[in-house]
């Protein structure tokens, strides 16, 4: 049912029977201390929120209230009158999830309960997704877990990391980049805890001398997430590492991502090509896919066929024909890519480029007439072009293929809330500051980090005649990123240092991600 036809049908139920009517739950409507009275699954199977105490009477949001039989079974459970207030089912089921995971209690909460129950019974994996928020009567074990992921994103991190040593069982997350401990649950859970992993992404519990990769899928108040798994043997026990893939943030613009206003329409300039590649580069988690991603959302249309082949499939791209890599069956990126070849693309995007076979069919492709989307792991952009020559690609076919490369890094963005000036030397790090500087003094809404979320900072290379002269003559990285610069070319840390001055991150960030940019470079 659309929107505003389920609205307007609320308000004419709330008309008939002579009830109050809201078309919004704001979570400063509500007195959060009669949550705890109230079971969640009670609250999503009625659909009903209780908001606050008001005139001797509990005044609850419903978007149900023919359901008489609940509002009664309410009442007796908070032992004071219920009056019921309606709003659109939609909007009282989101406020429920919204209210319930902010206070829902946290990882470390459970393990407390964990050394006085039975910790060697692990459930069966689910069949079927299930709320996390629902599983609140599970054995200890599986409660933790679930206490973990669901904590995990509601911190907005990317990473669990479970590991063990001799002593201890360490769990951390990664948020915004950078590691951060976030409990030590008793020792002892550690493969009960494993075992737990393993059954949700259907891996070999019995298996503890082999690495596993695996993935499962869980929903976590509302949210449908994407969980990775890898686990490898260690002294102490088996490590293991989540990847959480939160499908709701969807995919970003390009713009979003923190593309530069003039690095933008270059790049939109050359998703325009029909034949070409293009290069994003960067270290392991620098949001090289999620650039990709957002190029081909840009030029995504029911006139070309886009496919891609990816490790893993991180978001689904409506539109767009998506493979994932599969080397137990042999299909390689480089068998993948010869596949696709005979399916009439327009536009190829190749997760990775990892091999000189993988790399040699790329450059066949945009001879042929394919434009390609690839990414590459490089510090920055000039070394890409020697990266390809040293992987066995003749300088002549680097030179008449290559359009483009984008190399990047994330930085962490200044928390908005908790932002301040400050005045920093006028010299740092052989570096020419301006008068004022921001930096995140740390709030309840950023967890005290004084950052939240990250912008990506770019350095374009764009191949014009000059440079494919210099490649196929094989220059050095260095001749090939003097001559960009000379032509106009911002590296990472200018792009950095711009967003730095303007408020978006900070000075040390911007130096963190970028030294590389200073290094000796000797090709």
């Amino acid at each position: 049912m659309p929107e505003n036809a389920a609205t307007m049908k609320a308000e004419e139920i709330a008309r008939r029977l002579g009830l109050g009517f809201s078309t919004e739950i704001h979570d400063a409507d509500c007195d959060t201390t009669w949550l705890s009275r109230l079971p969640l699954s009670f609250a999503k199977a009625n659909l009903l929120l209780p908001l606050r105490e008001e005139d001797g009477c509990l005044l609850v949001a419903s978007g149900n209230p023919t359901n008489l039989l609940a509002l009664d079974e309410l009442q007796n459970a908070v032992s004071i009158p219920v009056k019921a207030v309606v709003s659109p089912p939609d909007e009282v089921l989101a406020a429920i999830n919204r209210l319930y995971a902010r206070h829902s209690g946290s990882a470390s909460e459970v393990v407390a309960e964990l050394e006085a129950e039975e910790l060697s019974s692990v459930a069966s994996q689910f069949n079927q997704p299930q709320d996390l928020l629902d599983l609140t009567d599970e054995a200890p074990v599986i409660r933790l877990l679930n206490s973990v992921l669901f904590q995990a994103v509601k911190e907005r991190a990317s990473d669990i990391h479970i590991e063990p040593f001799e002593r201890d069982l360490d769990v951390r997350f990664r948020i915004d980049g950078i590691l951060y401990k976030m409990l030590s649950p008793p020792k002892v859970v550690q493969e009960a805890l494993t075992s737990r992993v393993k059954i949700m992404a259907g891996l070999n519990i019995a298996e503890k001398r082999l690495p596993q990769d695996g993935r499962f899928r869980v929903i976590v108040a509302g949210r449908d997430v994407d969980i990775r798994v890898s686990i490898i043997p260690t002294f102490f026990g088996e490590r293991t590492v989540l990847r959480i893939l939160d499908k709701q943030r969807g995919v970003l613009s390009l713009t979003d991502i923190g593309l530069g206003q003039r690095e933008n329409s270059v790049v939109e300039r050359l998703l325009t090509r029909t034949s070409g590649i293009i290069l994003v580069t960067g270290p392991t988690g620098s949001g090289k896919t999620t650039t990709l991603y957002s190029a081909l959302t840009k030029i995504n249309s029911p006139d070309k066929n886009i496919i891609t082949i990816e490790d893993p499939i991180e978001y689904q791209l409506p539109g767009v024909g998506q493979i994932q890599v599969n080397p137990k069956i042999d299909l390689t990126f480089a068998n993948g890519l010869r596949s696709i070849l005979r399916q009439d693309p327009d536009i190829i995007m190749v997760g990775e480029i990892r091999d000189p076979e993988t790399a040699e069919i790329a450059m066949q492709a945009s001879l042929t007439g394919h434009l390609v989307l690839s990414t590459l792991h490089t510090n920055d952009a000039a070394t890409a072009v020697t990266r390809l020559i040293d992987m066995g690609i003749e300088p002549f076919m680097v030179a008449s293929t290559l359009s483009a490369v984008l190399a990047q890094r994330l930085v962490r963005r200044i928390c908005p809330h908790c932002r301040e000036e400050y005045r920093p030397d006028r010299e740092y790090a052989g570096i020419e500051l301006p008068d004022k500087l921001y930096r995140g003094k740390g709030c309840e809404k950023c967890f005290n980090l004084g950052t939240t979320g990250r912008t990506g900072i770019y350095e374009l290379l764009p191949i014009d005649a000059e440079l494919c002269s210099m490649i196929i003559r094989r220059c050095s990285t260095r001749e090939i990123k003097d001559y960009a610069i000379s032509r106009g070319m911002r590296t990472l840390r200018d792009d950095g240092l711009e967003k730095a001055f303007a408020g978006i991150t900070t000075l040390e960030e911007v130096l963190r991600v970028t030294q590389e940019d200073y290094a000796d470079i000797s090709l």
